[in-house]
């Protein structure tokens, strides 16, 4: 399952009050998908880190009242009068804590409470966790708290990365690097990779800030990577001016090499701002190809909303159906 598919699925599990847990490799994005969801539902998000704590922290310390022991919860768990009514309690990492530590947390995952605490009645349980595949730290979780769960497989995905990067402002050329590249989007097997830099949608949304300074990208997602990405960029500066492109999109000779395709649609996608620009670019990635057009026109939408009530993309919408439903 892709990240642009889970936030459905987990939004109909809270609302039926069943908790959810995320299961991905590192820096896939499964912590955005949280916060994305909390602010489509307009619900705060408490963040517990249970590899941080030790068994007892769950239930607090005790106090002596009356002869009789209470216990005194985390502060950090959430409070209906200081956090709000709604939110989301998230579990991040919950599957790196030790196997003690999670057994401690099958109350309040399952019953809503541990201790004297008890979970707010509009709060919702999400939890996120790497495989032990992964090579990310992960424990085996206890069987009876992974029953306790529904359970989202996912994995990372070109189209739903740079759908995510064009509403946030990434740099294009990251974007169009991606799309000629897929394979790189998430890869902890790159060769002379030391599983310290390699790429992943959180490396490359961190190398997006840094694009051209190679040395920069390599501390981030890798020597071999970065090489790739600078030869990338080397065919982009290349390439006809955008404005230009856009005042004779039927006269501008289309690149042939990929690469500079890519490099096209990406810069086309972030310079379109309104119907006559928009109409311009989509003739001319027509020309380019069915692949890039689609992706352009995609891209520069989600980038900025309003150009879909544009002509230029109410024709094209209706021209390629098949391609905005599939």
């Amino acid at each position: 399952m892709n990240l642009q598919e889970a936030p459905a699925l987990i939004e109909a599990y809270l609302d039926a009050d069943i908790p959810v847990m995320m299961w991905g490799a590192p820096g896939i994005g499964k912590s955005d998908c949280v916060r994305q969801v909390a602010a489509a539902k307009n619900m705060a998000i408490c963040d517990f880190r249970a590899v941080l704590r030790d068994p007892v922290d769950l239930r607090g310390l005790p106090s002596i009242e009356n002869g009789t022991a209470k216990w005194l919860p985390p502060s950090d768990l959430p409070n209906a009068e200081r956090d709000g009514e709604t939110g989301l309690l998230f579990m991040d990492e919950l599957n790196a804590a030790p196997a003690s530590v999670q057994a401690a947390c099958f109350g309040l995952v399952l019953d809503r409470k541990v201790g004297e605490y008890r979970l707010p009645e509009g709060w919702r349980i999400v939890a996120a966790g790497n495989r032990q595949s992964d090579r990310a730290a992960a424990q085996r979780m206890p069987t009876a708290l992974a029953n306790r769960f529904a359970h989202l497989d996912l994995e990372p995905d070109v189209d739903s990365f740079c759908a995510w990067a064009a509403e946030n402002d990434k740099d294009p050329m990251m974007i169009a690097f991606l799309r000629y590249r897929p394979n790189l989007l998430h890869n902890m097997e790159v060769e002379g990779g030391d599983l310290r830099a390699f790429p992943s949608p959180r490396s490359w949304a961190q190398a997006s800030k840094v694009m051209h300074n190679h040395e920069l990208v390599c501390g981030l997602v890798g020597e071999a990577p970065a090489a790739e990405l600078t030869a990338f960029l080397r065919v982009a500066k290349d390439l006809p001016s955008l404005d230009l492109i856009l005042a004779n999109p039927t006269g501008i000779e289309v690149p042939k090499d990929p690469a500079a395709k890519y490099a096209v649609m990406a810069g086309l996608s972030r310079k379109v701002s309104d119907e006559e620009s928009m109409g311009a670019a989509i003739i001319y990635m027509h020309r380019v190809g069915d692949e890039f057009e689609h992706a352009m026109v995609i891209d520069a939408v989600k980038r900025d909303p309003g150009l879909s009530h544009t002509e230029a993309f109410t024709k094209w919408a209706m021209d390629n159906k098949d391609v905005l439903l599939a």
